[in-house]
């Protein structure tokens, strides 16, 4: 068929990625439509909302929650490329793949680790807002936290894979 045996795992993560992406762009429309609706609402009409204030916050994180794998897959990332500007194709890719793997896979098991006793403790005491007329089930925008770290961690497993390829490519084995 030509297709690597690669290649289906990461058409997979690329669609989960693009899926979480839209899901992102989705939120900051809504988002740029509650707050419209919210400033005219108090300014025009002297009402308010405790639950449209809430429902900001949620998709104010939803937006960057949502969005990471998808920035990363897209390298619309924060990239300091003082030291690699000047390095080789091969050297940069290298480098991507030690980062990835020394430093944002660790981050993203310890985000998922950290996190999981607290969106589990939120779960189970189906956690709502504090405050009076807030949203209830605070708990599905705790459970975004764990999400992001694992959608991001298997959008670097595929930049992983791309850097190896382009880090390698074309040495024998053993050399």
């Amino acid at each position: 068929m030509g297709l690597s045996r690669s290649a289906l795992p990461l058409r997979v993560i690329a669609a989960i990625s693009e899926c979480a992406g839209r899901a992102a762009a989705a939120a900051a429309a809504l988002l740029v439509l509650l707050v419209f609706g919210l400033v005219l609402a108090r300014y025009g009409f002297g009402l308010g909302s405790v639950a449209a204030q809430e429902a900001v916050l949620w998709l104010h994180a939803a937006i960057f929650l949502l969005g990471l794998g998808f920035a990363y897959r897209h390298d619309r990332h924060v990239r300091v490329d003082v030291f690699s500007a000047r390095w080789s194709p091969r050297a940069r890719a290298r480098a991507e793949l030690a980062g990835i793997v020394l430093l944002l896979l660790p981050m993203c098991v310890f985000a998922i680790w950290i996190s999981s006793d607290y969106v589990a403790a939120s779960w189970a005491a189906r956690e709502g807002s504090r405050d009076p007329g807030g949203l209830p089930a605070w708990y599905l925008l705790k459970a975004l936290i764990p999400l992001s770290a694992g959608l991001l961690a298997l959008q670097g497993l595929a930049r992983a894979a791309d850097a190896a390829r382009r880090a390698f490519a074309g040495e024998s084995p053993g050399t």
